[in-house]
């Protein structure tokens, strides 16, 4: 009976883990689809914006801007790391993939320092050697553009400062479904070739034959731009890393709830074992107590 009892007990707690893994599963299924609406609602905008900033670069000459040339490297030269991770856990190994790929980041750039996004990667780089200069924590909701914004302009104005000279963001890029890869990116100063290849050969021949007119200036322009391109990308980093997240973690419930199925249906079948082994001996008893009264 105690081995009975401790079965029962045992199916009991799998049933309820697994009403939770399937609730996940649920809830993680329309945040995604969510997510999807919002970058797809969003996506427009800012290419639109990156799209202007791409006629300046092509048609005006040679811009004269703070945020295009890169700084001379030397020993008081500063990165920046933008780490895009989550609020939560069971998401399989959504944030490991993220703070591995920022942490090998980290060896490559000159006296890197940390922005973090999520409560998980600031638990991860809480013990890590690198100076951690902001944290940021949505707790696990969608983000929104005024929060791209805070950061965009935090981003800017400590640039503009020279408080530091680069700036990368790492956050997961959702390929498909089911391949979730951790992805960088060069936000500070900009990247030209990575403006032009936003653009297909189709779109960049049309615009280069365009003539515009920019005031006050094309440089004026251009410097108005950059703070909504750096919040575009910081947005569509964290939309994106919004969706990756709640696609692993789907992923990871179906696959606990896989397992807690089985686990269950073996757990039934040791039960019925149990069960009929102990009515079997229960009527072993009864007829051999039955034979010795006959006697």
């Amino acid at each position: 009976m105690a081995n009975l009892r401790d079965v029962r007990l045992r199916m009991r707690a799998i049933r309820q883990t697994l009403q939770v893994t399937r609730a996940m599963n649920l809830i993680s299924t329309a945040k995604l689809r969510k997510g999807r609406r919002v970058l797809e609602d969003t996506e427009p905008y800012f290419t639109r914006i990156q799209k202007s900033m791409y006629d300046i670069l092509s048609g005006a000459g040679t811009v004269q801007s703070g945020f295009l040339h890169a700084r001379e490297k030397n020993d008081s030269y500063r990165t920046v790391i933008l780490v895009v991770t989550s609020d939560k856990g069971l998401a399989g190994g959504y944030n490991a993939n993220v703070c591995r790929q920022a942490m090998s980041l980290c060896e490559k750039v000159t006296n890197p320092m940390l922005i973090l996004i999520g409560a998980i990667g600031s638990r991860y780089f809480a013990h890590s050697p690198y100076i951690i200069l902001e944290s940021f924590s949505h707790r696990s909701q969608m983000p929104t553009v005024e929060n791209a914004k805070e950061m965009a302009d935090y981003l800017i104005s400590q640039y503009d400062w020279g408080a530091f000279d680069e700036v990368h963001v790492v956050y997961t890029h959702m390929y498909s479904a089911v391949r979730l890869l951790p992805a960088e990116r060069q936000i500070l100063p900009l990247d030209t070739k990575a403006i032009q290849a936003g653009l297909t050969q189709a779109e960049q021949k049309k615009r280069v034959d365009l003539q515009f007119e920019f005031l006050p200036s094309a440089d004026a322009v251009f410097d108005a731009l950059v703070p909504m391109y750096v919040k575009g990308i910081i947005y569509g980093a964290l939309v994106e890393a919004y969706v990756s997240e709640q696609s692993a973690r789907m992923a990871a419930m179906d696959e606990a709830s896989k397992s807690a199925e089985d686990i269950l249906a073996e757990l039934q079948i040791n039960y019925n074992r149990a069960r009929q082994a102990g009515i079997t001996q229960e009527m072993s008893e009864i007829i051999s107590g039955s034979a010795s009264l006959s006697d």
